[in-house]
């Protein structure tokens, strides 16, 4: 009998003690605060993960700048600005504390929001490549940012958390619909059709597509809408006509291996940028009578960019919407601009920073600015150069692969004798000195955008 009694006073007691255990565990995530959860069941799953927002190691960081591992990723975000300048200047921080729509963050995890990123290169919702975050995900944390972001503690119910549908679905399936065409009097839709991305592999490839224009074309507005994973899109005009890709064959950068396919890139020193987003959705519009000018007959090297983090395959595809207006309409055609800075001598294991100006002619006004270098280039600036705003900093990027793409919804103004200073960082880790040229081992340093002279 007492052995007995004995035997059921430990099993009594061993009870007490695991739920003893697990009311504390329970408690104890609770009692960590709303952050923990955020870390833990958010960032650590979708976000710091290896190529992403690991490290400062990771392929990506030059761009984002953000590590969101568990010991840094607080004070990393809040009140801390966006390295998108156009975040930036929309005055956002990663995380404002208790404000959702000022914080960059909310922005870009909200897939449902795409009337935030419409017309703003605020880059593509995240997580790229992935399912969107769940309902509940989202939820928990807008109302932590609402409840003032705080580091512990917190009063955001923890189960919001466990809700595991996305918000926006898989986000590769069938729900993507097609951008609508215009009106054929309005303008006329480009289409680059479903391509295969790889299970956790990057693709971008390069397809040159006629336009279908038999005569001269003025555009005033371009719109695109792509499935989701796209890293960015651009349409490229051409240097030299008489040098063109086939049409419709399809050119990867990337061979199935991942190493560069050299034929690719070595095309690619034919381009000229004509328009192109980092963001799923865009819509772009010049000024009023100010067009581009299309020639007849004529054709785009189509470049879509898409990142596959999934297990399974995943479609990649573009739409684009070309505006037109009548010629008598067209007060001033704007053109691409295409400065080239070739004097580049970088000394083998040095960091060098390389400066050139540009400067116009006539008076000029600057609509939009993006640039192009190689893999040695660690940062480009440019700067105002003369006038009242003389140095002033007007674009910056750091990722070589996928320069910013600015635009400026009220134009630099230029006088003569003004203009644009490029300044280049190049970092060469190689042993031999390297100099500007056309392959992947060459540098390059050109500034592209639009402008026109009034």
């Amino acid at each position: 009998m007492k052995t007995r009694f004995l035997t059921l006073l430990l099993l009594f007691s061993a009870l007490f003690i695991v739920l003893i255990s697990c009311h504390t565990e329970s408690e104890t995530v609770l009692e960590e605060g709303s952050f923990k959860l955020v870390q833990t069941q958010i960032f650590d799953k979708s976000c710091a993960t290896s190529g992403c927002h690991s490290s400062e190691q990771d392929a990506s960081y030059k761009q984002h700048g953000l590590v969101l591992t568990s010991k840094v990723s607080y004070d990393n975000l809040v009140n801390k600005f966006p390295k998108n300048t156009v975040a930036k200047d929309d005055g956002m921080r990663l995380i404002t504390p208790g404000d959702v729509a000022k914080s960059f963050l909310f922005t870009k995890i909200n897939c449902s929001g795409a009337s935030l990123l419409a017309g703003r290169q605020y880059g593509n919702p995240m997580p790229l490549g992935a399912n969107s975050l769940s309902v509940g995900e989202i939820e928990f944390v807008r109302k932590w940012i609402e409840a003032g972001a705080p580091r512990s503690g917190g009063s955001v119910d923890a189960a919001l958390i466990t809700n595991s549908v996305p918000l926006c679905g898989s986000g590769f399936g069938s729900n993507f619909t097609a951008l609508e065409a215009p009106n054929p009097n309005d303008g006329f839709q480009l289409h680059l059709e479903p391509f295969e991305v790889s299970n956790t592999f990057e693709r971008e490839i390069f397809v040159r597509k006629p336009v279908g224009n038999t005569t001269e074309l003025y555009i005033n507005r371009i719109q695109s809408r792509m499935r989701p994973g796209s890293h960015h899109f651009i349409l490229y005009d051409f240097k030299n006509q008489a040098n063109l890709p086939s049409l419709g064959q399809v050119r990867d950068l990337r061979n199935a291996d991942g190493t560069s396919n050299l034929l690719t890139f070595l095309s690619m020193q034919n381009h000229v940028f004509w328009a192109g987003t980092q963001t799923q959705e865009h819509d772009y519009s010049f000024p009023d009578g100010i067009a581009l000018r299309v020639p007849a007959n004529y054709s785009f090297d189509f470049n879509s960019h898409y990142v596959n983090k999934t297990s399974g395959k995943i479609p990649g595809e573009v739409y684009v919407n070309l505006y037109k207006i009548d010629k008598s309409k067209v007060k001033i055609v704007a053109n691409s601009l295409d400065l080239n800075n070739q004097d580049l001598n970088l000394p083998a294991g040095k960091r060098t920073v390389v400066t050139k100006n540009f400067l116009f002619s006539k008076p000029t006004k600057v609509l939009m600015l993006t640039s192009h270098n190689h893999k040695l280039g660690e940062k480009f600036v440019i700067k105002i150069v003369g006038g009242a705003r003389d140095g002033e900093v007007v674009y910056e990027s750091t990722d070589w692969e996928h320069p910013v793409i600015k635009n400026f919804p009220v134009a630099l103004e230029f006088k003569k004798g003004e203009g644009l200073m490029s300044e280049i960082t190049y970092n060469n880790t190689t042993t031999k000195a390297v100099r500007f040229g056309l392959t992947s081992e060459d540098e390059m340093g050109i500034i592209f955008g639009y402008y026109y002279e009034p």
